[in-house]
């Protein structure tokens, strides 16, 4: 997928964006990048050029702080985001053998890893009494299996398709 930071179009538009956090933060170089991660739903190419240009900073300033948050991300996000709690509590129920099971069921199934990307971790759900946990589009599933997961996962693509 294409940069959405290519054009001096582009750039105006970040900056437009970032410009009114750094003018009125101290420290903005995070929050510049949650504000273009909420914008584009990921961190494109570019805009730690951009937002070391507005923040005042070096980029390898601003690519420190956007490597060291896990929750920042360099590349679109899947279609349907698809979570499990990776918390002792839910390990100790399961939870790494479904992340493994999740994994063979995603390799198996080439549409279902388009649709879901790859398993990305979260760390404790708050619902450990029904664990193996898990969040489907931000959907809290509670004694998560593959099966409950693809269903979760067909239930968001109907939902997707139905709101066109």
């Amino acid at each position: 997928m294409e940069s959405p930071i290519k054009t001096t179009e582009q750039m105006a538009t970040l900056k437009g964006l970032i410009a009114p956090i750094a003018d009125r933060e101290p420290g903005p170089v995070l929050l510049c990048l949650q504000a273009a991660q909420a914008h584009y739903g990921y961190v494109p190419e570019g805009a730690v050029a951009v937002i070391a240009e507005v923040c005042n900073v070096t980029r390898a300033d601003v690519h420190g702080v956007f490597s060291y948050y896990s929750d920042l991300k360099k590349t679109p996000p899947p279609a349907i985001s698809v979570r499990l709690c990776a918390a002792e509590a839910c390990q100790a129920v399961g939870g790494r053998a479904l992340a493994a099971a999740w994994g063979e069921a995603c390799a198996a199934d080439a549409n279902l890893a388009t649709a879901t990307g790859t398993d990305e971790p979260v760390f404790c759900l708050g619902n450990c009494a029904l664990g193996p946990a898990a969040l489907v589009n931000n959907q809290l599933i509670g004694n998560a299996s593959v099966d409950t997961l693809k269903s979760a996962v067909e239930a968001a693509q109907n939902a997707a398709e139905a709101s066109l």
